[in-house]
């Protein structure tokens, strides 16, 4: 196992002892297998993408799906958001919020100007650690989503921004055999939430249009479930954004790749591409089966669930490869694929292209001083990335 390799197996063992285990066994699934206390498996790129495809017959608001999940703490009315008639509606008419150039125009304006701080102090000998880093430009990125009003410019605000979201996105830890949360889980969980939404109710009036919150309004959203739908999006765009970012800088300095990097900086977006494919943070998808269906030969029955090994599928094509080009079979499997395809993937792959870009314009090649996993955490990654520019 090579050095990158090994420092990703660590990643996935610290956050779960299991992970590992479940994904490189993982492969054995292939196609379509069934494991018992978990239900079926499949690492392969192509079941996945038609299982994520059909929600005829899979959805996830079934047990094993994360909207069965969520409504348990949010109510009822996600079934309607998540997988009823109103997504479409609400992916449709926000769509616009998440494009590639409306994130590029986001993350400018908001991180960039920390981005610049964390490039002067590299350029000035200082060490600076990309695992907190990426951290506190996700908490500004949820906080102007958000309109979460921030009263200086300081990052411990935005660690703790970050922190909410993961402390709520990590009662999801130990869901993989069943999405049925205990009372007290649940009952844990809508405190945080409580925590996490109290400035809606001031902002949810005079939220700009263009803004998350002032679109859900003009969509005519209630307030509890934009409320709602701020909290899964904290949930579903910090711990991933934050872990790919720390880990695909890992990747390069680990592979030697950034040498080639500042060469041809033009392979900016195969790095981010590689990087998301390689970490694939959000390893695990889960779906239910909501009708009788034959999958390669297998029936899959209502009431049983699907566990898709995304990591296990993106990483069969091999390790970090800034010449490996798009792959038809994943494609952008790790932001998922059909109706439920990440709506913030252009800001994520915008996010880590901002980080790389701030790396490469100190003029040198990066280096890793030290570095730390986080322990038991729903998404694999660094606890501390600290890198300084090499002499």
């Amino acid at each position: 196992m090579d050095i990158a390799a090994r420092h990703e197996f660590r990643v996935l063992a610290s956050a779960h002892p299991k992970l590992p285990v479940l994904l490189t066994a993982g492969r054995l699934a292939r196609r379509l297998r069934k494991v018992p206390r978990i239900g079926w498996v499949t690492s392969d790129p192509l079941t996945a993408r038609r299982i994520l495809n059909d929600p005829e017959h899979f959805t996830l608001l079934g047990e094993g799906g994360v909207g069965h999940l969520w409504a348990q703490v949010l109510g009822d009315w996600v079934y309607e958001i998540f997988d009823g008639p109103g997504h479409h509606q609400l992916r449709s008419r926000t769509r616009d919020l998440f494009t590639d150039e409306n994130a590029r125009h986001l993350t400018d304006r908001v991180i960039g100007p920390r981005l610049e701080r964390a490039g002067a102090e590299l350029r000035a000998g200082a060490t600076v650690d990309v695992a907190d880093l990426a951290r506190v430009l996700v908490g500004r990125i949820v906080a102007d989503l958000l309109q979460i009003p921030i009263g200086v410019d300081d990052d411990e605000p935005y660690r703790e921004i970050f922190a909410t979201g993961e402390e709520l996105a990590s009662l999801a830890l130990g869901t993989t055999a069943s999405t049925h949360l205990q009372p007290e889980t649940v009952a844990r969980a809508k405190v945080i939430v409580a925590r996490l939404t109290a400035n809606i109710a001031g902002t949810w009036r005079t939220a700009r249009p263009e803004t998350v919150l002032g679109r859900c309004r003009e969509l005519g959203l209630e307030q509890r479930q934009a409320e709602g739908l701020a909290t899964l999006l904290m949930v579903a765009g910090t711990e991933t954004a934050a872990s790919a970012m720390a880990r695909t800088v890992a990747l390069l300095h680990d592979t030697g790749t950034q040498h080639r990097l500042f060469r041809e900086p033009d392979l900016l977006p195969d790095a981010v591409r590689e990087g998301l494919r390689v970490t694939t943070p959000a390893p695990l998808i889960g779906r239910a089966v909501a009708a009788d269906v034959t999958v390669d030969g297998r029936l899959l029955r209502a009431g049983e669930r699907v566990l898709m090994l995304t990591w296990t599928a993106n990483n069969a094509a091999g390790g970090f490869d800034l010449d490996r080009g798009y792959l038809p079979d994943q494609r952008q499997l790790w932001f998922g694929a059909g109706r439920h395809l990440c709506l913030g993937a252009p800001v994520a792959r915008a996010e880590i292209s901002g980080l790389l870009r701030m790396l490469l314009d100190s003029g040198r090649p990066w280096r890793i001083t030290d570095r730390r996993y986080r322990r038991n955490v729903l998404i694999p990654s660094y606890a501390s990335l600290p890198v300084s520019i090499a002499a």
